[in-house]
């Protein structure tokens, strides 16, 4: 699993018992290690582009744009077309120009269902009070041989997620969920890695899903993830007239995301070791 983590590996290391741990001390480094809260909450837009790749080696370009407060747009380009899901806040709405069709629809029960978690710029588990979430410890678990903080974590909705979080990072390297999909209950297994420095806060760049016991895996590849860029907040709202535009005219520009990776967070008066690298 430490091939997920190469983006803060070999950084300075500390000891602390695997025992002693509670859900708020894993969140509260967690957030130490991402960047700290105020550079999350500098964070006001995010653009991600990159590319999704699917079994038999197809592959798509997305783009994905949040913006506070809950505003979501997704884009999925291939041949010439691209798809839309969107959210404002309050509505939500796609275009599926697949077999011929260009007039937007609302989204579905369970689109609205996702959506609406995808609107959760920060994530679950930051502020998971405020958000009516809750989190438990709820022991250790291996994810590919490592050692891993396993915390539940039940949003407001009612529904459960399981958080296996790295033992040295505190960064979920793999998230388990289950959906309903056509009527149906289905669990998947979210992988997370590649974490890169986005504006002061280390976000994953590669993101790997399968159902629960398959080894077909769907892939995004984040390319480049912007903050803080200009984003309208009619790219969100449900269009009127003429279908919505793909996003070519809305091309990010170019930014390399910063190499600097993250310091894990140290006990106080802690001197830690240095760890070298694998």
């Amino acid at each position: 699993m430490r091939r997920f983590l190469l983006g803060i590996l070999g950084l300075v290391m500390f000891t602390m018992p695997v025992s002693a741990q509670t859900a708020e001390e894993i969140i509260n480094n967690y957030i130490k290690t991402i960047g700290g809260m105020d550079k999350i909450q500098a964070v006001k837009t995010l653009r991600r582009t990159g590319k999704f790749i699917g079994g038999g080696g197809f592959e798509a370009a997305i783009l994905e744009e949040n913006k506070r407060q809950k505003m979501v747009r997704q884009e999925f380009s291939i041949q010439g077309m691209t798809g839309i899901n969107a959210y404002n806040g309050q509505a939500g709405w796609k275009i599926e120009p697949w077999q011929g069709k260009k007039d937007v629809e609302p989204l579905g029960e369970e689109e609205m269902k996702q959506i609406i978690e995808d609107s959760d710029f920060d994530g679950p588990l930051v502020n998971y009070q405020q958000k009516g979430n809750k989190v438990e410890f709820v022991g250790m678990d291996q994810v590919e041989g490592t050692d891993a903080y396993k915390l539940k974590v039940t949003l407001a909705s009612g529904d459960v997620r399981y958080y296996y979080m790295d033992t040295d990072y505190f960064v979920p390297i793999k998230i388990d969920t289950k959906r309903m999909i056509r009527g149906a209950e289905r669990e998947y297994e979210t992988t997370l890695g590649d974490y890169k420095e986005v504006n002061g806060w280390y976000l994953p760049h590669s993101v790997e899903t399968n159902l629960k016991g398959s080894q077909d895996k769907q892939k995004v590849a984040y390319e480049k993830i912007e903050a803080n860029v200009p984003i309208d907040d009619a790219r969100f709202q449900v269009p009127t007239a003429a279908a919505a535009r793909p996003s070519a005219e809305n091309k990010p520009a170019d930014a390399d995301a910063s190499k600097t990776q993250p310091k894990k967070p140290q006990q106080q008066g802690a001197k830690p070791p240095t760890k070298p690298q694998d």
